[in-house]
């Protein structure tokens, strides 16, 4: 079935290319000096449709064959063949390591204030509301990413390869959200230099374990999105401390390896 995946170039540069251009004019409209309803309008309308751009992309690439249309549509859907553990752990595995960093984070003498659920998200979003954000985005990021994305660049590497190279891909995805005045991305990048690069780092050790779930579920890219959605909203029901979510990363990068060395022939073979 992965050779049907051909489009690569095509999905990759365009979906890179619109998405970048409809973000860097969100940055430059958040940077304006007097906000508008114009601008107030345009900025998440603009966030949004780079959001679904490449989930777009990758349903106009397969619009013709409907092998593949009919492929996608059936991991979606795709529920049997594979332990319910599986799924399991999309919805849990990042909960718990975040619990778990803010206990560590206590030895080093941060508060227990981080377990306090807020309902407040750490950054801001124009019209539409910061949880709707979180919500959204993993459902069209993944049915762009786990439809036809991944599939392309298995085509022609390994599991370990494909998720390097998607992942770098994905860290210059997210480039253009870390000029959105108040965004997410923004807020890491002014946190400092060690939290950015956690940022960075993390997403490869994020792609390793969400594509590992991905193949363990037949590709069910249903896996992909509860995945991703627990991520966000993991990440944002605590007051986390920036260094809880370094602690994390290394907590996940064990947990890949751990993974990487279990699972070897599924990621090099």
């Amino acid at each position: 079935m992965l050779d049907r995946y051909t489009r690569t170039f095509s999905f990759y540069f365009f979906s890179m290319l619109i998405p970048w251009i409809l973000w860097f004019l969100v940055a430059w409209m958040s940077h304006l000096p007097e906000q508008n309803n114009f601008t107030r309008i345009m900025q998440p309308l603009l966030g949004i449709s780079g959001l679904i751009a490449p989930a777009c992309i990758a349903l106009f690439l397969a619009r013709n064959d409907r092998t593949v249309l009919e492929d996608m549509k059936g991991r979606f859907f795709n529920l049997r063949g594979y332990s319910p553990v599986y799924i399991i752990l999309a919805f849990s595995l990042i909960l718990i390591s975040i619990v778990t960093a803010q206990f560590i984070s206590l030895l080093f003498g941060h508060s227990l204030n981080q377990f306090y659920i807020s309902g407040k998200p750490t950054f801001t979003s124009t019209m539409f509301s910061p949880w709707f954000i979180l919500a959204f985005a993993p459902v069209a990021e993944e049915l762009a990413w786990h439809s036809y994305g991944t599939d392309a660049l298995r085509r022609n590497f390994n599991l370990f390869t494909t998720s390097m190279v998607f992942a770098v891909y994905w860290v210059f995805w997210h480039l253009p959200l870390s000029f959105v005045k108040g965004y997410y991305h923004s807020n890491v990048v002014a946190e400092g230099p060690l939290y950015a690069a956690n940022f960075v780092f993390s997403l490869f050790v994020f792609v390793i374990l969400m594509n590992w779930l991905y193949y363990k579920t037949n590709r069910n890219i249903l896996s992909s999105i509860i995945f991703h959605l627990s991520a966000n909203f993991s990440n944002e029901i605590f007051a986390t401390h920036p260094d809880s979510k370094v602690i994390q990363t290394a907590i996940l990068l064990v947990v890949s390896v751990i993974v990487l060395v279990k699972e070897r022939k599924m990621f090099f073979s």
